[in-house]
């Protein structure tokens, strides 16, 4: 009877025991459940937080991009505002940049306060004599660039321009004899790529030369501006009015003469090979005036010219790239002058500045057509 009370009571503690440890556990359970909800309540607190800075970031980043815009485009500094425009404004396809965020009036104003005014005359072509050099004595660096042949090549030489805001390449060109201008096969029609003509006409060097009408904005090439003289003859005669400038071309006697002239006149003068383009950046040794930016804004470029010596400098200037924005007139008349140019003019640019030598392209054309190249009607080549 005794053992059968204290097994009883034995029972009951451990039954008290469980009881006790199931309340402990139920407890301990509670305590953990309550840490991981705060612990997840926490954790979503902090992706929440978390969403809300980055939507603070970019909403800062928006609103200082506007401010950023309108301060560029419609603030006090002018020079931005000059830059947009004019560049915009003196492409064939891409006028919308400027005429979207700016009136007409805005435009016109600023495009005569950014002009280039040329040296009124005609090249003198007494004033230029060809030289056979036999001194090793250079009036400069650029002189001696000039000056210094490539080993076994006589006819040209390639001089690397670069610049903290451009790259491009020039073409010293020692017997101007062997330069004339090409045009595409189907004139009146379309025109054709650079590397296409090059090989055609089995040309060494290539380059672009005159504008051409383009009242599609298709950029096909087919009607060079102005008056076009070829080996002696006029092969095409298309006056574009929204096209200016005057005649850049090489007479029977090999000298480059840049002048404002009628159709007649030009044939008088003996032109063997000319456009008509510009503007002229230097006439008789003396350089255009500029005001403000020259109102070309800064883009590819393409220029020739030819020193007193009979030497002939063609320039090719990369642009639109993030290492080589471009350059504009005075970029130009800074080049030409400084490697010795008597006379010289820009030809057309942007997507038209194109370089080849020896079937390749030599510069980083910026047109979209085959090869990335743009079909035009007129090219310099050198045979």
């Amino acid at each position: 009877m005794l053992f059968k009370k204290e097994k009883k009571v034995k029972e009951n503690l451990v039954n008290t025991e469980a009881v006790e440890l199931s309340k402990k556990e139920k407890k301990a359970l509670k305590k953990q459940e309550k840490k991981e909800a705060k612990k997840a309540k926490k954790g979503t607190k902090k992706k929440w937080s978390l969403k809300k800075k980055l939507v603070a970031i970019f909403s800062s980043l928006f609103v200082v991009g506007v401010c950023c815009f309108l301060f560029l485009f419609y603030g006090p500094w002018a020079g931005f505002r000059n830059f947009w425009i004019t560049s915009a404004m003196t492409t064939m396809t891409h006028q919308y940049l400027a005429t979207w965020f700016y009136s007409d009036e805005t435009i016109q104003k600023v495009l005569a306060n950014n002009s280039v005014i040329e040296v009124d005359e005609v090249s003198n072509s007494d004033a230029i004599q060809f030289k056979k050099y036999t001194t090793t004595i250079y009036r400069n660096e650029y002189d001696k660039d000039v000056l210094t042949k490539d080993p076994g090549n006589d006819l040209y030489k390639v001089i690397k321009i670069r610049e903290a805001k451009y790259e491009g390449f020039l073409v010293v060109v020692y017997d101007p004899s062997r330069i004339q201008i090409a045009t595409t096969a189907y004139l009146g029609k379309r025109g054709e790529d650079i590397l296409t003509v090059s090989n055609r006409e089995g040309a060494i060097i290539a380059m672009n030369a005159g504008g051409f009408y383009d009242p599609d904005w298709n950029s096909n090439g087919a009607l060079p501006h102005g008056t076009v003289f070829s080996k002696g003859q006029v092969v095409s005669d298309y006056i574009d009015a929204n096209m200016g400038g005057g005649f850049i071309g090489f007479t029977h006697e090999n000298k480059l003469i840049l002048g404002r002239m009628s159709k007649q006149q030009a044939i008088d003068t003996g032109y063997r090979d000319a456009i008509e383009f510009g503007p002229y950046l230097i006439v008789n040794g003396k350089r255009s005036f500029y005001k403000g930016n020259g109102g070309w804004g800064i883009a590819p470029r393409s220029a020739i010219g030819q020193r007193k010596d009979g030497i002939v400098l063609m320039l090719v200037i990369n642009g639109r790239l993030a290492h080589s924005i471009g350059a504009d007139m005075i970029d130009l008349t800074d080049i030409m002058e400084r490697y010795g140019a008597y006379n010289a003019a820009n030809l057309d640019g942007g997507s038209s500045s194109e370089l080849v030598i020896n079937g390749q392209i030599i510069n980083t054309p910026v047109a979209g057509g085959r090869y990335g190249l743009r079909d035009m009607s007129t090219f310099w080549i050198v045979k």
